[in-house]
């Protein structure tokens, strides 16, 4: 079985407290897109799991301590697998990202061994040991009106975007430790955003409240972001989630590509996809 495990981009992140235990309340638009891991899973014998990784980002992941692992060891705990497996990942997605490549992982696995049917009680069970955006991964697009709430969106809106990652490893612990001034929450209601004309103006007009903190770090950051918002047909650039990768909404696929051949060429190094909403 090859399963496809989606990345994510926050189209907008608002923080807007810290919690007791250490996380923060944030409030995000998003879009898993068709940049993904692929995964193989097979059934095999003996008393051990044996996971993989493979693909250019495979060399920074932890092979002992990671988010796989992690999942098939829950999954057993919980008596919701009692065989061993062969899991093989991969790895397309950029890792310390702000893409969700390895909680995507465990969102993948954990749809699979439960036939896309988990209840929210076992769901937080996973969350405590894999992270608090992992509700995210089982949503196509929608508003994440806090970590326990995820509102679908009533449309589903084709976009398309040009990613863009710098090669830095970005640390969401030590992004969200310098968050110092807090967004306050406000309500959302669908039914004020009909159309696709619609949301990309109420998105364009919000921002990512990390973005400014990762741009002080890495000012790199901020001249990629320019660099996107520059080219012809782009609605807006952003950062996704703590970064580092950045990206722009564009008009269209062709436009994203234009842009794309623009910026390579300036910054050959770096890593580009052009992707789209799935």
């Amino acid at each position: 079985m090859i399963l496809k495990s989606y990345s994510k981009i926050n189209l907008t992140l608002s923080v807007n407290k810290k919690l007791k235990n250490g996380l923060h309340e944030i409030q995000s638009f998003f879009s898993l897109v068709n940049l993904y891991d692929e995964i193989k899973i097979k059934k095999i014998q003996g008393g051990k799991d044996v996971v993989k990784f493979a693909g250019k980002f495979s060399k920074y992941i932890n092979k002992n301590n990671n988010s796989v692992k992690h999942t098939l060891e829950i999954l057993r705990k919980k008596k919701l697998i009692s065989d061993h497996y062969s899991v093989f990942i991969n790895k397309k997605i950029p890792v310390y990202a702000g893409l969700g490549g390895g909680t995507s992982n465990a969102a993948c696995l954990i749809k699979y061994f439960n036939k896309d049917k988990i209840k929210d009680d076992l769901l937080s069970n996973f969350e405590k040991k894999i992270g608090s955006d992992l509700r995210l991964f089982f949503h196509n697009q929608g508003f994440l009106n806090s970590l326990k709430i995820i509102k679908d969106s009533r449309k589903k809106y084709v976009m398309h975007f040009l990613l863009i990652y710098p090669n830095i490893k970005n640390s969401t612990g030590y992004i969200y430790s310098k968050v110092r001034k807090y967004s306050p929450k406000f309500k959302h209601s669908w039914d004020k955003i009909n159309d696709k004309k619609k949301f990309i103006r109420f998105i364009v007009n919000k921002n990512n409240d990390l973005q400014s903190i990762v741009e002080n770090k890495y000012p790199v950051i901020g001249e990629i972001i320019s660099e996107i918002a520059n080219k012809k047909g782009c609605y807006f650039s952003r950062l996704t989630g703590s970064g580092s990768v950045c990206y722009g909404l564009f008009k269209n696929e062709r436009s994203a590509k234009a842009a794309l051949i623009r910026i390579k060429s300036k910054y050959p190094k770096f890593w580009f996809s052009v992707t789209k909403t799935i």
